[in-house]
């Protein structure tokens, strides 16, 4: 298994560099505070109830000597713990404050930095990782990171500095009675960490079970549709089901592992409890330590082991959270395989020329079988043409090189001469446009989606880029017309309205190349064919690729090219492949038979 790299965390500490030193600082007033209380309550307990003034510092004799009063000094000790409680109020405030500002602003940063890296994946890169796994990493693996890093800046120096006070303070009350806490405190210690061990792997596969419930989430509402249509409502529930109750199942033994550290954890301190009231209570009688001495060394012993159970809960954050870290480090340590070249930001697409090179392509880098297989191709600028071929034998592969979409594994694709790889990815996508063969749209209105493709377009020049894609129709018809909220996809209009605003949203862009990927599947023949025509007077000059099922869309094309597994057996017009080519023959007979039964 190859080991992940860190992250440079520090890159995220160090813009709220006094927000992670004063968090802490003000939660060690708040441990000094707690640490006094029980000392002061003590002098007081031993002045008031057996009128002794053993063990008190100098400079507490020195303040009892010179107010000379019992009870003007138990008040004066009052008014000081009363100050003592106020500081302490404050730094538990403090702490709070600056490590909620700390761990926010660390997160949002780790966020927007994550979803900078994911939005440069390649097509490769996001094969690796599923949609779903992508959004956990995002959210929950970082809200985690981020409950850690609140926690520890409360409890890091707060509870070891309770630990450490207490204890110093306890064998400073009683050394002989603090033997109890060598026998107990290692055997907590030794459980604690047993448990940890045992847990640690168990929330790495609760992350992966909720990847895996998200994606059932995600794909049940996208297709929210095709479900209700298929009625396949109670298949989906049940498959729901089957992932909420593996990651509960995940969840519960990962946490059944960490609720056994609350009965050991109780049963320790009771038995700790227990041997010092038993011990301490003997001294008391003999009259071997004053009764505010005891009171304080009981409170002493519950600081000691309550701070440990802190320190636990902290080790436990730390083992779910160095799961999500890991997995965060996965998405940030990805290696990018399509970046853009030293001196490619010149380059600029000019006049829509693309030549494929003895180009070989592998989704899977280490398997035998090629996607794409020695393909040598030459468009002309301006020139349209047409890909036609059976499902799965590499159409839309062929033209996402184009824009680098996917890289190719041998040979080279050239845009206007130059290899697609000296361009700088901005400059070769803004000469390409591209329909996808999945008509995607975003929340928000039409121009919204429209003005994708131009951010800066006018209103006159929106509606003629819609007209030509024969959108313009249906979009004035609606009440709110262009400014109709299109849902999240776009789930509000129809399949084709949905591929007539995707190349609306292309043609605005004005590319040099524009590759239409069976986008006008959902379209009538009719309409198709008033969009080709469009194509003449928005992007006449423009190369145009088309890649389609119906021969009808393509037959007009200056040039058709046949794809069969990923190897181009046929290259010519309509006309010359119907007679020389025999996998065109067969794609146009079959359609021509589906026409005749249909009559």
């Amino acid at each position: 298994m190859k080991k992940t790299k860190g992250l440079n965390w520090w890159k995220y500490i160090k813009p709220y560099l006094p927000f992670f030193i004063l968090g802490p600082l003000c939660m060690i007033i708040e441990v000094v505070g707690e640490i006094l209380m029980p000392r002061l309550l003590a002098y007081i307990i031993n002045l008031g109830i057996d009128g002794k003034t053993e063990n008190m510092p100098r400079i507490i004799l020195w303040l009892y000597e010179r107010i000379g009063n019992n009870a003007f000094f138990i008040v004066a000790i009052a008014v000081g713990m009363i100050l003592t409680a106020i500081l302490m109020m404050l730094g538990g405030v403090g702490g709070a404050y600056f490590g909620g500002k700390a761990s926010v602003n660390f997160a949002a940063d780790l966020r927007a930095d994550i979803y900078k890296k994911i939005q440069s994946f390649s097509f490769s890169n996001i094969d690796k990782f599923s949609s779903a796994s992508l959004v956990t990493r995002l959210t929950n693996d970082v809200t985690q990171l981020q409950n850690f890093v609140n926690m520890m800046l409360r409890m890091f120096f707060r509870s070891p500095g309770m630990l450490i006070g207490a204890l110093i303070m306890a064998i400073n009350l009683n050394p002989s009675l603090s033997v109890i806490l060598a026998v107990s405190v290692p055997i907590l210690l030794g459980s604690i960490a047993f448990i940890i061990i045992r847990g640690f792997p168990l929330f790495g596969k609760m992350q992966t079970k909720i990847d895996k419930l998200n994606s059932t989430v995600q794909e049940n509402l996208t297709n929210a549709r095709v479900v209700k249509s298929f009625v396949r409502e109670d298949f989906e529930e049940a498959k729901f089901n089957e992932a909420n109750a593996d990651l509960k199942n995940t969840a519960g033994r990962a946490m059944k592992n960490m609720i056994l550290m609350s009965p050991v954890m109780t049963f320790i301190m009771n038995a700790t409890a227990i041997s010092v009231y038993w011990f301490g209570g003997h001294q008391l009688l003999a009259g071997q330590m004053n009764t505010g001495d005891f009171a304080s060394f009981v409170t002493y012993i519950t600081q000691i082991l309550s701070s440990l159970m802190m320190v636990t809960f902290l080790f436990m954050m730390f083992s779910r959270s160095m799961a999500s870290a890991k997995r965060i480090a996965e998405v940030m340590n990805e290696e990018i395989d399509i970046v853009d070249a030293a001196n490619g930001s010149e380059h600029t697409v000019e006049r829509g020329e693309v030549e494929f090179r003895n180009v070989s392509f592998r989704y899977y880098k280490d398997s035998e079988e090629k996607v794409l297989d020695n393909i040598n191709l030459k468009i002309n600028a301006g020139d349209t043409v047409g890909i036609i071929g059976s499902t799965g034998c590499g159409k839309t592969t062929l033209v996402s090189m184009i824009s680098r979409l996917y890289d190719v594994d041998e040979g080279e694709v050239l845009v206007d001469g130059v290899n697609v790889k000296d361009y700088s990815l901005y400059n070769l996508r803004e000469g390409v446009g591209m329909v996808l063969q999945k008509n995607i749209l975003f929340s928000g209105s039409i121009i919204d989606n429209l003005r994708w493709g131009n951010g800066d377009a006018t209103m006159e020049e929106i509606r003629e880029a819609a007209d030509y894609a024969q959108a313009d129709g249906f979009i004035s018809s609606f009440k709110e017309g262009y400014e109709m909220d299109l849902g999240q996809g776009g789930t509000n209009v129809s399949g084709g309205q949905k591929q007539r605003l995707c190349i609306a949203r292309a043609l605005l862009k004005k590319p040099k190349i524009l590759i239409l990927d069976d986008s006008t599947s959902a379209v009538d023949m009719a309409t198709e064919a008033r969009i080709r025509d469009a194509f003449k007077n928005s992007i006449g000059d423009s190369t145009k690729i088309i890649i389609a099922q119906r021969i009808n869309s393509v037959k007009d094309a200056d040039e058709i090219i046949v794809l069969d597994e990923g190897r181009i057996t046929g290259i010519g017009t309509h006309e010359y492949l119907l007679q020389n080519n025999e996998e065109y023959q067969e794609i146009y007979y079959s359609q021509m038979d589906k026409k005749e039964d249909k009559k």
